[in-house]
């Protein structure tokens, strides 16, 4: 091999190995889709320079997309895992009425660019680690969890696992194949599946129904000694916490995956209680309200009581682009160059991005005048 095409190729793997991936805004490429059931497909991202996208299994990323000339922003967790380090794949289960979903299913294509904003999330196998777990799954939800087996499974972590995945049908199981290959290769990892129900001319030979006392007593009699992550639909994981709560569980080691869109409920009591500070603004002293500066803009604004850095550039007319409103999906996260904010997060920043001096916008609260690089 010639000294120059050596010098290129040595070249290239040191960019190669020296880009990680860290919590920002991020251009990523399809690469491939990959349809795991009748109603669900994987989709496969790179970055346009190769990247080790290397972030805690079972945390996630939201993604911003363009549908109709409208900007929206929607939360995924990643499904794959860190141990396959250039490229992070999402799931995602077609739905009735689903905007998002929907339109990934029927526009996103293999070259099709976008961005990403993460990776964020509390919910991961890394910050709690145990040597016996069970995982909990319901429908889609398997996919955090299925980050954290795959996790497991390719680092040959000593981690006694147990996995326990709720399907509608056979027809829906997500990764079955894969699923049922990771049991049969390491004896350290158990594999169940419960189907709700079975259709007329499908054999079933697994549990069927819903997961209950009598099931977990049989798949695994020791679970109150596991550490348990769970994921799933609302109603799923409710029933999980009740069955746990009744036979004792420590719910301290208990770990579920919520984030998603902001309920309806929270959205509306936050647009009324905007509306009555804006309403009250008049009426309150200038010394109960602090001065919100945001400097690429060279706009400012006073801040009423309990009003978010967020809310006030919205006053403004500012766009901080923002997905689910209560601190999880990490996209409001900007820049504090001056000032203290009272900051109540669900995750979705990290305590380095904090050291730095970054907020979420959409629940940090001035508590001194402030400057924000927005």
């Amino acid at each position: 091999m010639s000294s120059e095409i050596q010098d290129s190729h040595t070249q290239y793997f040191n960019d190669v190995n020296t880009r990680v991936w860290a919590n920002g805004r991020h251009v990523v490429r399809c690469v491939r889709v990959i349809q795991e059931t009748w109603d669900v497909k994987t989709f496969c991202f790179n970055a346009e320079q190769s990247v080790m996208f290397f972030f805690k299994p079972g945390q996630f990323v939201t993604l911003e997309l363009d549908i109709e000339g409208e900007q929206v922003m929607r939360s995924y967790t990643i499904s794959s895992s860190p141990s396959v380090p250039y490229s992070f794949s999402i799931t995602v289960k077609r739905v009735p009425g689903g905007r998002v979903s929907n339109w990934l299913h029927d526009n996103l294509k293999v070259q099709d660019e976008l961005a990403v904003h993460g990776p964020v999330g509390n919910f991961n196998c890394i910050d709690f680690p145990d040597e016996k777990v069970l995982f909990l799954s319901g429908g889609v939800g398997v996919t955090p969890v299925m980050s954290m087996a795959r996790w497991y499974f390719d680092t040959n972590a000593d981690v006694d696992m147990v996995f326990v995945h709720s399907a509608r049908s056979p027809k829906d199981i997500i990764f079955e194949r894969e699923l049922w290959h990771m049991s049969s290769r390491v004896p350290n990892f158990a594999l169940h599946v419960i189907c709700e129900r079975t259709e007329i001319g499908h054999a079933w030979p697994g549990y069927r129904g819903y997961l209950d006392q009598s099931k977990l007593d049989m798949i695994v009699p020791d679970f109150l000694t596991r550490r348990i992550f769970c994921c799933g639909p609302t109603p799923y994981m409710r029933a999980v916490r009740e069955l746990l709560k009744a036979n004792g569980y420590d719910m301290s080691r208990y770990h579920e995956e919520s984030f998603g869109a902001t309920p309806d409920q929270i959205t509306q009591d936050a647009l009324e209680q905007a509306e009555i500070a804006v309403k009250e603004a008049e009426e309150i002293k200038d010394a109960d309200m602090y001065t919100v500066e945001f400097l690429s803009s060279g706009m400012s604004i006073q801040a009423t009581p309990g009003e978010t850095v967020h809310a006030a550039a919205s006053r403004l007319g500012l766009n901080i682009p923002k997905a689910c409103g209560v601190g999880i999906c990490g996209t409001c996260k900007v820049m504090k160059t001056s000032g203290e904010v009272e900051m109540q997060h669900n995750g979705g920043i990290t305590d380095e991005d904090i050291e730095e001096g970054y907020i979420l916008s959409c629940c940090s609260i001035p508590r001194t005048n402030v400057s924000v690089e927005s």
